[in-house]
């Protein structure tokens, strides 16, 4: 399999992921306008939310080994910015497993802060790629920071698919919280306090 096939594989993985992101931050946006969530985004959380977890565990890890893929296989030598990248990623394949294992829905207390800085270097990562002529250094002489390996449907770069990968995580770690305890819709209703009606129960018994 050609090298050219497998980047754009994961070309459209990205996008599929991209897809499902925006989807969820334009329902975030409408639900906080209207003060209501749509009957339909509620079913589709209530569907997603509980694989959510293994769901991210396996984002961390297919751009883990893309990622290997990238620079093992195909030879496309990381940066400086690649590897601060790796760094934000490779961790969380692990802290997703585990969490996963032990249905810890709190895990976005530890996992979306490293992910979102992951974010943000693939973002900067990304926008030296497009303007390389505004950065004043670069990462280094021999892979310099703004060389392109990867190009896919105008827009997709390496940096780009990472970045998508951490927001794509961000974004079902988040899901997930919001069907634990304390989350939100997904939180389980107040069981009725049937001791309430002991009194009632004893008067009607000894009637």
């Amino acid at each position: 399999m050609s090298v050219d096939t497998v980047t754009t594989f994961f070309a459209l993985l990205a996008v599929v992921a991209l897809a499902g992101v925006v989807l969820s931050a334009v329902t975030w946006l409408v639900t906080k306008v209207r003060g209501r969530e749509p009957r339909w985004s509620v079913d589709l959380r209530g569907a997603v939310a509980p694989v959510a977890l293994p769901l991210a565990g396996a984002v961390a890890l297919t751009c883990t080994l893309g990622s290997l893929y990238l620079s093992e296989v195909a030879k496309f030598p990381p940066c400086i910015l690649c590897w601060y990248q790796r760094i934000a990623m490779y961790p969380l394949v692990v802290i997703l497993v585990v969490a996963t294992l032990r249905r810890d829905r709190s895990v976005g207390w530890y996992v979306v802060p490293q992910a979102v800085i992951g974010l943000g270097i693939s973002v900067y990562h990304y926008l030296i790629e497009r303007f390389p002529d505004t950065v004043s250094f670069s990462c280094s002489s021999d892979v310099p920071c703004s060389t392109v390996w990867v190009w896919k449907f105008h827009f997709l770069s390496i940096p780009a698919m990472a970045g998508i990968g951490f927001a794509t995580i961000i974004t079902l770690v988040l899901l997930a919280g919001s069907s634990a305890p304390g989350g939100g819709e997904g939180t389980d209703r107040p069981r009725r306090d049937d001791t309430a009606d002991e009194p009632h129960r004893l008067q009607e018994t000894s009637a």
